[in-house]
């Protein structure tokens, strides 16, 4: 029998373990300078909890930012959970990071990605299901770099 190395699940976990790393540093010290975070869940996945009008208003994907306003944030090794503000309307969210699909922070412009199988036509459309609040919304930022391993390369 042979036996390889499953180097995606092994990037997967690692990458995952990235972000919890850095959720973690925030919810301990809070955003440091001009960091802030967008990220994109799948809403469909197991241990995704959000209130019913926004699963309704996102029923596949929805884009989370992390900057001006959030409480509550509190991180496990399943994933994390934060009160956001929905147009004055302070909202709890559970994410489970298995749900993550990318983790953006156009500050220094570095980016996670995670490929899914079942990739729905929505991807086309970069803006769909991102919430933003209004002070967020006027802010312009540069797309973010998606980290390729290759430039770590020697």
């Amino acid at each position: 029998m042979s036996r390889s190395i499953d180097y995606g699940n092994l990037m997967h976990r690692a990458m995952r373990s990235l972000i919890q790393e850095v959720l973690e540093d925030i919810a301990a010290h809070g955003l440091p300078g001009a960091h802030h975070f967008f990220i994109t869940f799948d809403t469909r996945q197991d241990g995704v909890e959000i209130a019913d009008w926004l699963r309704e208003r996102y029923p596949t994907e929805m884009t989370i930012v992390i900057q001006h306003w959030y409480e509550n944030l509190e991180v496990t090794d399943e994933g994390f959970s934060i009160t956001l503000n929905f147009g004055n309307q302070p909202e709890p969210l559970v994410v489970p990071f298995d749900a993550v699909r990318t983790f953006v922070d156009p500050s220094v412009e570095f980016g996670l990605r995670f490929e899914t199988n079942d990739q729905d036509d929505e991807d086309d459309d970069p803006e769909a299901g991102m919430v933003e609040d209004a002070a967020e919304a006027e802010t312009p930022h540069k797309d973010a770099d998606v980290v390729s391993l290759d430039s770590f390369r020697k």
